[in-house]
């Protein structure tokens, strides 16, 4: 390793990026340090699940139906009530909420930013220590300066985003963060408890050998996404491997992976369920964001996701997501099989 190497912390990085636009206020920066000084405290909380009583089922569901882990509660809470606190937020929407929450007070009804997040993407994999993340995305408000927020300042298509991220909490603890100007990836350092750029600049392969997808569902799968995946059981590589089907279950994982490595993960709509699982405003449409800036392509199976106009807080859309030469690939089958 090359103990001389300069590393970045994310403050640096964004008092650096404000000094390329003097016209900001720096009220975007602020709003991602506070996101970061959160995940801080529950990578915490994640490290040592399995030593204090945070494990397991809280008792409740969330509006989905869905059964709520003290670890999603816990990062919910926290995410929240840092950013009540700040005073670079003016709302928030949460997939464990059923609402947005509105920070009504004379500061936070004049910031400019909505954020949009789910606090703990793979919960459902927390017992057995498969990584997991946090998914969120901020946008500029609609509503007056000086008033409180509305559902419409949330309900906005993706391609109004400033900026979307995700963090990791895997073998190392990485935050990957993208604005118009690129997708760049942080490591925290345990050593010194600051996230440092690692990953500058990342861009997606336009190809890889990694594939997504639940299998147990792919008798309900539409005829183009079957013939997709048929195909992929036998194609191989451009350096002569054959593809490989990783699906961790784990959204964040599977997507960081692709990200780096090159893939697609896919997660279609089933003849039961034709508007798949997952939620447009909280996973759907930051990860596309994040994705389209290095590289790649992200779509519903027939639109851009980031084209899509939300109808409710908690819509549910079918994914496809990763490298373009793949996602092309794709989209011939579904095509040719109508």
């Amino acid at each position: 390793m090359n103990q001389s190497r300069k590393l970045m912390t994310l403050d640096e990085f964004t008092i650096q990026e404000l000094r390329n636009f003097p016209q900001a206020t720096g009220e975007l920066s602020g709003l991602l340090r506070s996101i970061g000084l959160a995940c801080k405290r529950i990578n915490a909380e994640v490290n040592r699940a399995g030593l204090v009583d945070i494990l397991g089922a809280l008792g409740t569901e969330n509006v989905q139906g869905e059964e709520v882990q003290k670890l999603d509660d816990f990062a919910n809470k926290a995410l929240i009530d840092l950013l009540n606190h700040s005073i670079y937020c003016a709302g928030v929407g949460s997939e464990e909420n059923d609402d947005i929450v509105v920070f009504d007070d004379p500061i936070s009804n004049n910031s400019k930013y909505v954020l949009l997040m789910d606090p703990l993407d793979g919960s459902g994999n927390i017992d057995v220590n498969v990584s997991i993340g946090t998914i969120f995305s901020i946008f500029k408000r609609i509503s007056p300066l000086g008033q409180p927020v509305t559902l419409d300042d949330f309900l906005q298509p993706g391609h109004r985003m400033v900026a979307a991220g995700y963090v990791i909490y895997g073998s190392s603890t990485m935050l990957v963060y993208a604005t118009r100007r690129g997708v760049n990836g942080f490591t925290l350092d345990p050593s010194v408890g600051e996230f440092c750029l690692s990953h500058p600049n990342m861009k997606c392969p336009p190809h890889g050998r990694f594939y997504s997808a639940n299998y147990g569902n792919f008798g309900k799968y539409s005829p183009g996404v079957q013939a997709y995946l048929k195909r992929c059981e036998t194609k191989t590589t451009a350096e002569g491997g054959p593809y490989t089907e990783r699906y961790i279950g784990s959204m964040v994982a599977d997507i960081h992976r692709n990200l780096i490595k090159g893939g697609i993960f896919m997660y279609p709509g089933t003849t039961d369920r034709p508007q798949g699982k997952l939620r447009l405003l909280y996973e759907c449409n930051p990860l596309a964001f994040i994705v389209h800036l290095a590289g790649g392509i992200a779509t519903n199976g027939s639109i851009p996701i980031l084209d899509i106009k939300p109808v409710t807080l908690h819509q549910r859309m079918p994914l496809f997501i990763g490298s373009c030469g793949m996602m092309d690939e794709l989209m011939q089958c579904i095509r040719a099989e109508g």
